[in-house]
């Protein structure tokens, strides 16, 4: 196919000369795809990514001044807890009022779990099969109906999933939600490149090896999208970001929504303990008198380790990428042009070579750009984060065994489901070493203990696996 001579030329002051060679060797049906991708590269970026990323000696990075970030603790007595109730009087407030979307980061497969398709699509549910999708769906709609809130619900997928995402969302009925309340956001992709020499990797003769340029492009996908001025538009103030491999977490949680507000915060995080101190988990911290996060790859040993005079870690806030963001930050970062800091991300990645071979490397290959959505917070003017506890909020699918896995996840759902029957009056069976058997209970059946606490009684018997209140439409 023929190449227009000014693109090559900006093709090989890049160092990627080689894919004018691929657009010309490719097939007529590859050929048109594989130029319309490269005509989409953005090459003065990726020649700066791959000298800074790539070619360059990586320099010893200066974290600056760290210690423990300053939180709003858990709640240990009354005087926590009415802290914590005004809160919610706050965020329960801006939801009646219409005032909170919710933001879904759902762009990953389910690879690792040996699992075929979005990540959300994992049927997670020990007694009813239920899909993640399903989950958070059954929680937008139990906040909607206790809040009379129309909050909105926008997905972010990538490229890889966006069309098998919209599929299962109309083949579930949209999980019971109306569709008209549900929109999509498509994020950005990067190429990958040779590790070693910094050439874009063909995944095939006619198609780049793209991969999602990290949560960090939520905001300019939300920008490029329309999706912010929608939000302002329809007197959406502040939206709420969580993950979709996260079933534990509290969607809109008034508590945390109030304590954003109240502060008059342009972003603020929800953190969890760390389980030991080289969890793979960033940790939000205290940095040159700000807030920021530093990735767990980042934090060196010593610091990773420190414990306070009463042994507990000094670094222990783990960041579960659950923000309140303001929509009018979130403006002023995308209209500036600001591009958040890429990180670096070695990884195994199949390719193929000039003659067309298919190569699947043993060992990491490439280099994957990706952005962090935290990395916006030093812009903030005023951030707080919140402690949320672990066993309440943060279970996470994303190995296909051991910690952080369906197994884990599984456990942690019974548990904490146990626990509000058993708050409730009810009996739970358990086994000999003292776990529950396997039980769901449907957001919209109860949101928390105090609400399933009013749905049931002592009279209830369990006697076996139970899942209470409706099935998960689409499940």
């Amino acid at each position: 196919m023929p190449l227009d001579a000014a693109l090559e030329a900006r093709l090989r002051a890049a160092g990627q000369g080689h894919l004018a060679e691929a657009v010309r060797a490719a097939d007529p049906a590859d050929a048109a795809g594989l130029l319309a991708q490269v005509e989409e590269l953005d090459l003065e970026l990726l020649r700066r990514l791959v000298d800074e990323l790539v070619l360059a000696e990586p320099e010893a990075h200066d974290l600056g001044h760290i210690g423990p970030p300053e939180t709003v603790p858990l709640p240990t007595d009354e005087l926590g807890a009415a802290r914590d109730a005004e809160a919610a009087a706050e965020g329960e407030a801006a939801l009646r009022e219409g005032r909170v979307a919710v933001v879904l980061l759902a762009g990953g497969q389910g690879t690792r779990l040996g699992f075929d398709g979005p990540k959300g699509d994992y049927p997670f549910g020990a007694v009813t099969g239920r899909t993640l999708f399903a989950h958070h769906a059954a929680k937008i709609a139990a906040v909607r109906a206790r809040y009379g809130a129309a909050l909105p619900w926008y997905v972010l997928t990538s490229p890889v999933n966006d069309a098998d995402t919209r599929a299962s969302f109309a083949a579930s009925d949209w999980f019971g939600l109306d569709p008209a309340s549900v929109r999509f956001v498509v994020q950005g992709t990067l190429p990958a490149v040779d590790r070693a020499t910094g050439r874009v990797l063909l995944e095939a003769p006619g198609r780049l090896a793209l991969s999602p340029d990290g949560h960090g492009g939520l905001l300019s996908a939300l920008r490029r999208t329309g999706a912010l001025d929608e939000m302002a538009g329809e007197g959406i103030t502040t939206f709420f970001t969580f993950q979709v491999d996260n079933p534990l977490i509290r969607v809109a949680d008034p508590v945390f929504l109030g304590h954003h507000l109240a502060a008059g915060a342009d972003m603020s995080n929800l953190a969890v303990r760390k389980r030991e101190p080289l969890e793979p988990v960033g940790v939000i911290a205290g940095i040159d008198g700000g807030t920021g996060v530093i990735e767990y790859s980042d934090l060196p040993d010593e610091l990773a380790h420190a414990r306070d005079d009463d042994g507990q870690l000094v670094l222990w806030a783990g960041n579960i990428a659950t923000h309140c963001i303001e929509v009018a930050f979130a403006w002023e970062l995308t209209e500036g042009g600001l591009r958040l800091p890429f990180h670096r991300a070695v990884k195994k990645v199949p390719y193929v070579t000039a003659d067309g071979a298919e190569v699947r490397p043993d060992e990491p290959n490439a280099v994957k750009f990706e952005t962090f959505i935290f990395d916006a917070l030093p812009f903030a003017g005023a951030s707080v984060t919140v402690e949320a506890s672990r066993e309440e909020q943060f279970s996470p699918i994303k190995n296909a065994s051991g910690a952080d896995s369906p197994e884990s996840c599984r456990r942690d759902c019974n548990r904490l489901w146990a626990g509000w029957l058993e708050a409730a009056g009810v009996r739970v069976p358990r086994d000999t070493s003292g776990e529950p058997v396997d039980i769901e209970i449907d957001p919209r059946f109860a949101l928390d203990p105090a609400e399933l606490a009013a749905r049931v009684g002592p009279d209830l018997v369990i006697d076996g696996p139970t899942a209470l209140g409706p099935a998960p439409a689409g499940a």
